[in-house]
């Protein structure tokens, strides 16, 4: 089978998926997808491969050194002779031959393996032989609201691809989010977009288009969610807090997605659910023909895992 674009604006799930459990789960009955990691040498990624496959959640194709991966998977406890490797010269002829298997409709998902983020983007944005369909890319970051009562999800998004996006670029940072979270039931996923200051200041220049933002959304030209900013993180993530500064939006305390303004507040923000909180969670990156995993190489395997979860429910199909 030929693997198209996924639609992420396709029907959302008639149940919201509120944690990365229930995500997990239902990833899990739609799987498996066929999954390419490329340079896949890695102890975390390939344990996250292989706890995959015994989940009927995907069926890994593996992009490296031959003899090397049969001994990862030996010390797994797998048989080599079982898996699908496929050899490669170094990273990036191991990101090429995965893209390609991609770009082919071998996989439907790509994940890096110990290569670096920028090899693997290298080809996946490669006009000739790539991924790309004329979309903006983005990584999207899902965890579980730290505290929230009944349990949702929270999003953060970006902290992988756009180092600076501009107001068009965080426009279609924002359709990519939540298109991925209608994905995940929701059919109007609720946008914060994150500043440091709630009023629109010269001195701040995100806040003016935060608030540009808003603007697009009431006029309906930024459509299927709800979108609301500036705001600073304690009023998009706790109603108690927008109540005590007067913010009376659907958004304000319950924010689905958090804008971040540039990759360093986003990825500092992702990061913290990890190393601060020592949270779960996925991430994964839409805008290209097929969801790209690029977690990092010091994320835990289960991290990983929730990846390709999340990555099969951004591909929408079913199996």
């Amino acid at each position: 089978m030929v693997i198209g674009a996924p639609d992420l604006r396709g029907e959302a799930h008639l149940k919201p998926i509120t944690t990365l459990d229930q995500l997990f789960a239902e990833a899990c009955a739609r799987g498996p997808l066929r999954l390419v990691v490329a340079a896949a040498e890695s102890d975390t990624a390939l344990a996250a491969a292989v706890l995959a496959r015994r989940r009927l959640l995907a069926e890994p194709l593996l992009v490296g050194d031959p003899a090397g991966l049969s001994a990862r998977l030996t010390a797994l406890g797998e048989d080599p002779g079982s898996w699908e490797l496929h050899p490669a010269r170094d990273d990036a002829d191991a990101a090429r031959r995965a893209v390609a298997m991609v770009r082919g409709g071998e996989a439907s998902l790509l994940m890096k393996g110990r290569l670096a983020t920028r090899e693997l983007l290298r080809a996946v944005l490669d006009r000739a032989d790539g991924l790309r369909i004329g979309q903006l890319l983005s990584d999207v970051l899902v965890a579980d609201h730290p505290h929230a009562s009944p349990p949702r999800l929270i999003g953060v998004t970006d902290g992988g691809i756009n180092v600076a996006p501009t107001l068009a670029q965080k426009r279609a940072i924002i359709e990519n989010a939540a298109a991925l979270f209608r994905r995940l039931g929701h059919p109007r996923p609720r946008v914060a977009c994150l500043c440091a200051f709630e009023k629109v200041t010269s001195s701040m220049p995100h806040t003016g288009e935060a608030a540009e933002l808003s603007r697009l959304n009431e006029a309906g030209e930024l459509a299927g969610c709800e979108v609301f900013g500036p705001l600073a993180l304690d009023n998009a993530l706790s109603l108690e807090a927008a109540v005590a500064k007067g913010i009376s939006h659907p958004v304000a305390g319950r924010a689905d997605v958090l804008l971040a303004p540039d990759i360093e507040t986003g990825n500092a923000l992702g990061k913290s659910f990890t190393w601060v909180a020592r949270a779960r969670v996925a991430h994964v990156v839409v805008g290209a023909l097929a969801p790209v995993l690029i977690p990092s190489r010091v994320e835990w395997a289960e991290d990983k895992l929730l990846s390709i979860a999340l990555g099969v429910l951004a591909a929408g199909e079913a199996r």
